[in-house]
């Protein structure tokens, strides 16, 4: 299977189950809710090492806030509630209540919540006050430039991290322009993101370690690594030397799916990728398998 001369790999992307929240940051500017958005997402790349997988979802005009302002939705994922409710708590109070003009609103309605709101509360010592806005519970924090305005609850539910895709390009820069492309594209979709710095993957991994077993639980996926083509039996064609990865998480299988066919659909509108493929562990790590050719 090809796209715009492309080739489409007979593949599978080897998704796992993650519990998922969605937080909307407003501020009095576009800009400072972009810095708090930022912050809060910040080391959350991969669970592999990161305390959560962490990423920006999209960008929410005044007119659609809770408190007329604009906002960024940004996604948190966690493995288990227990880390999830930890996670809530350190990025909220520490990278949000700190960031100027802030203030935090549950994106996801859901029967299962964490009242992340209702203990954050007690940072204002006594001070604090119970508000509604727009039919929302809110807690009223006085802080040095105002208040800070915290929802009561946040929703999470069970969503789907691992989604992914690999681009084989002629070379380095051209991998990293069509992975741009993809990331740009994805960034459309609601309900997913794609946690690595700028949304693409440079050290793609494996499970476990060849060598380091004994204190690695992940190494280099040295059969996807461009400089190691003539000294294992890579997965790499002879005429690649660019290959990155994009890996997205999201609120569910039909929202990473999406999110993946519209990125691949971007990378392969950028002359000289070759090839998409795609990464998983033969059905070991997650029971989610997306096929990239049943995408399209």
């Amino acid at each position: 299977m090809e796209i715009n001369g492309v080739e489409i790999k007979d593949n599978y992307a080897e998704g796992f189950g993650i519990k998922v929240t969605r937080i909307l940051v407003t501020a009095a500017t576009e800009e400072l809710a972009k810095i708090a958005a930022t912050e809060a997402t910040g080391y959350g790349t991969s669970v592999i090492g990161c305390p959560a997988e962490a990423g920006i979802d999209c960008f929410v005009p005044a007119d659609e806030t809770p408190d007329g302002r604009p906002g960024y939705v940004i996604m948190i994922c966690q493995g288990g509630k227990k880390a999830l409710d930890h996670e809530l708590m350190e990025r909220i109070g520490m990278c949000i209540l700190t960031a100027p003009t802030a203030a935090a609103f549950n994106a996801l309605e859901s029967e299962d919540t964490l009242n992340t709101g209702a203990k954050l509360k007690f940072f204002g010592d006594g001070f604090e006050e119970e508000t509604e806005i727009a039919g929302k519970k809110i807690f009223s924090i006085p802080i040095m430039s105002g208040d800070f305005l915290v929802e009561s609850d946040f929703g999470y539910k069970n969503g789907v991290a691992g989604g992914n895709f690999f681009i084989l390009a002629k070379d380095q820069m051209t991998g990293v322009k069509a992975a741009q492309a993809a990331v740009k594209a994805i960034s459309k979709v609601e309900g997913v993101i794609t946690p690595f710095p700028g949304g693409m993957v440079a050290s793609g991994s494996k499970v476990g370690s060849n060598k380091y077993s004994k204190f690695l639980n992940a190494s280099t996926n040295e059969k996807m690594c461009v400089t190691l083509k003539d000294k294992v039996d890579s997965n790499i064609r002879d005429d690649a030397d660019g290959v990155f990865e994009i890996v997205i998480d999201g609120v569910d299988e039909e929202s990473v799916r999406a999110a993946m066919k519209t990125g691949i659909e971007a990378a392969c509108g950028v002359e000289g990728v070759l090839e998409i493929d795609a990464g998983n562990f033969g059905g070991n790590l997650g029971a989610y398998k997306i096929h990239l050719q049943e995408l399209f």
